[in-house]
C-alpha cells in the first residue's frame, strides 16, 4: 500500500479527495497547512503529495521547496489559481505536475496513478542491464544514475524518466504529447507548461552551455529530441 499526503487548508476539499484514493486502496494522510506536512513528511515514509498553493503558516511553494531540500517523492500542485505563471512557480521548485480547482477526480486519480507507478520504478531494486551512451552522457539504468563528463547529475524522477525516454530514441523528434504519453502512460492534459519547463531544468543541468544544448535539443514547431553524438545501449558486463 502507498501512502500519499493530502495537503489543503479547506478540510472538505482534503475529504473529497480521501475518498477518491481510499478507493484505490492508497493510505491516506492529512494536514491543513505547511508546517503540518512537513511533520507529517518526517514522521511517515509518504510515497506522493497533493500540495495546494494557497494555505496559511507556510504555503504550498514555501513547503515545496523544503521538501525538495531533501526529499524526491513525487509532488501534485493543488491550486485554484489558473495562470499559467502559478503553474510555472510550482513546476520551477520542483513540482511533478499540478492539477486546478475544481478538478475533475478522474484526472486527478490518473495522475496520482502515473506518478506512483514511475517513482517506485525509478527508487526499484530490481536489476537494469542496459547502460544508455551518447557521448559523455551516460544513464545507468540499473541504478538510476545520470553522468555527464563522469559528474553524476541530480535528477528527480520526473526529468529522470522524460531524459530516458529521448535518450533511448536518441535522433528522434518527439512533440509534447508524445513525451507526456509514453512518460506519464497516460491521456495527455494540457502538458505544454509542464513539459516545457521540464526539459530547461533537465538542459540546465546536463548542458555546459543550455542556450546551446549538445543533447537536448528543440526542433520548433514540432518538439524535443536528445542529438545522437556518438554511444549505443549497451548491455552491463
Amino acid at each position: 500500500m502507498y501512502n500519499v499526503l493530502v495537503v489543503d487548508d479547506d478540510k472538505e476539499i482534503v475529504k473529497a479527495i480521501e475518498i477518491y484514493l481510499q478507493k484505490e486502496k492508497y493510505k491516506i494522510y492529512k494536514a491543513y497547512d505547511g508546517l503540518q506536512a512537513l511533520q507529517q513528511i518526517k514522521e511517515n515514509n509518504i510515497h506522493l503529495v497533493i500540495l495546494d498553493i494557497m494555505m496559511p503558516n507556510k504555503d504550498g511553494i514555501e513547503t515545496l521547496a523544503e521538501i525538495r531540500k531533501d526529499k524526491k517523492i513525487p509532488v501534485i500542485i493543488l491550486s485554484a489559481k489558473s495562470e499559467d505563471i502559478d503553474k510555472i512557480n510550482g513546476l520551477n521548485i520542483g513540482a511533478d505536475d499540478y492539477v486546478t480547482k475544481p478538478f475533475n477526480p478522474i484526472e486527478l486519480i490518473a495522475r496520482v496513478n502515473a506518478l506512483i507507478r514511475r517513482y517506485t520504478e525509478f527508487g526499484s531494486i530490481e536489476e537494469k542491464n542496459n547502460l544508455i551512451k551518447n557521448g559523455d552522457l551516460i544513464i545507468d539504468d540499473e541504478l538510476k544514475q545520470v553522468l555527464v563528463n563522469g559528474k553524476e547529475i541530480k535528477l528527480t524522477p520526473t526529468e529522470y524518466n522524460i531524459l530516458k525516454f529521448l535518450a533511448q530514441n536518441k535522433g528522434k523528434v518527439f512533440s509534447i504529447e508524445e513525451i507526456y504519453t509514453h512518460v506519464w502512460e497516460d491521456e495527455c492534459y494540457a502538458a505544454d507548461n509542464i513539459i516545457a519547463v521540464h526539459i530547461r531544468h533537465i538542459r540546465e543541468k546536463i548542458e555546459i552551455n543550455p542556450k546551446e544544448p549538445k543533447y537536448l535539443k528543440v526542433i520548433w514547431g514540432v518538439g524535443y529530441k536528445i542529438e545522437d553524438v556518438g554511444g549505443n545501449i549497451n548491455e552491463r558486463k
